[in-house]
């Protein structure tokens, strides 16, 4: 049976959906901002929240972190003032782990380089998350594979032999969940969602749990890709879709999330277990509506005849 967990809670075919607020860096740089949307994420029932983590220095070329960055969005003149801008300290890190443990809700993140996973270990979070845009990065895949964390690994912009890789360098090591995923941000062709790459990745991989990390605008899809069997579902979350930054327009407020939450749920109850029922609450309305065997002719009659005669 595949499984797959964090922290304390466990992930199989049969559990409800684990729901991952993705903070990303909707969060602007401010510890606060990121505390509060913990609180809140955790209040609408998310079952973890992530963050994201880059050592810019090592991460970004100069040429890159010089090039200028000047629109709406920006945070600094050039992009690694930008990011710089954007990016939280490892003492905020452990902050944010002690709201979230206040809060009840899993507390990861995202590492994009061999030492922002350091960083995270330090904190100590109980999961890793590997991007889209690591499902190629073989050295930072090997040096995670290491950690002995759990892994989340998104698989945007990436074939089947891309993930095939991914999956042979971290799947013997760690335990491993593979997320489809469409790295646009966001998604406009409806088409590029190709939410059936779940079933896909279910029968590549018949001993991983499969999630989808949803770069979609709205939450009508969530349970789609649940009912399909993708039992990790992350979605980004803001307090404020209107907020400065690249990410926020995509992203689900909080009663957005809390809605999802509730969707999953009820898609969860009503699956089912396969067996068809006559149930009690259907009792009423069929009998006004079936024939039965009454008093030698096929009618519908009382409750008292019903239960002395024979259904048609």
């Amino acid at each position: 049976m595949r499984s797959f967990t964090i922290g304390s809670t466990t992930i199989t075919d049969e559990s409800q959906a684990y729901l991952i607020a993705e903070i990303g860096h909707n969060h602007a740089g401010s510890v606060e901002t990121a505390a509060k949307m913990i609180r809140v994420a955790a209040a609408c029932g998310a079952s973890a929240v992530k963050l994201q983590k880059r050592d810019n220095a090592t991460l970004y070329s100069p040429a890159m972190r010089a090039q200028p960055y000047c629109n709406e969005n920006s945070f600094g003149a050039t992009y690694g003032q930008h990011r710089d801008a954007l990016e939280l300290h490892e003492r905020h890190y452990i902050s944010c782990r002690t709201v979230a443990q206040a809060a009840g809700v899993e507390f990861f993140a995202t590492a994009f380089d061999e030492a922002s996973a350091d960083v995270l270990l330090r904190v100590g979070v109980r999961c890793l998350k590997i991007a889209s845009g690591g499902l190629t990065d073989l050295p930072l895949l090997r040096y995670v594979a290491t950690l002995g964390l759990p892994v989340l690994c998104s698989t945007g912009g990436g074939t089947g032999q891309d993930i095939d890789a991914a999956v042979n360098v971290l799947a013997p090591k760690v335990p491993l969940a593979v997320l489809h995923c469409t790295a646009a941000y966001p998604v406009v062709d409806a088409a590029e969602l190709n939410l059936r790459c779940v079933e896909t990745l279910r029968e590549r991989y018949p001993d991983l749990v499969i999630g989808w990390s949803c770069h979609d605008t709205g939450i009508a899809l969530a349970p789609v890709a649940y009912a399909m069997g993708a039992r990790i579902l992350e979605h980004h979350f803001t307090l404020n879709r209107a907020s400065k930054g690249t990410d926020h327009a995509f992203s689900l407020e909080p009663q957005g999330l809390k809605t999802l939450r509730e969707n999953l749920d009820k898609t969860h109850a009503a699956l089912g277990d396969g067996v068809k029922r006559f149930y009690p609450s259907e009792y009423g309305p069929i009998s006004k509506m079936r024939r039965w065997w009454v008093k030698g002719k096929w009618q519908i009659g009382t409750q008292a005849e019903q239960e002395a005669g024979t259904v048609v």
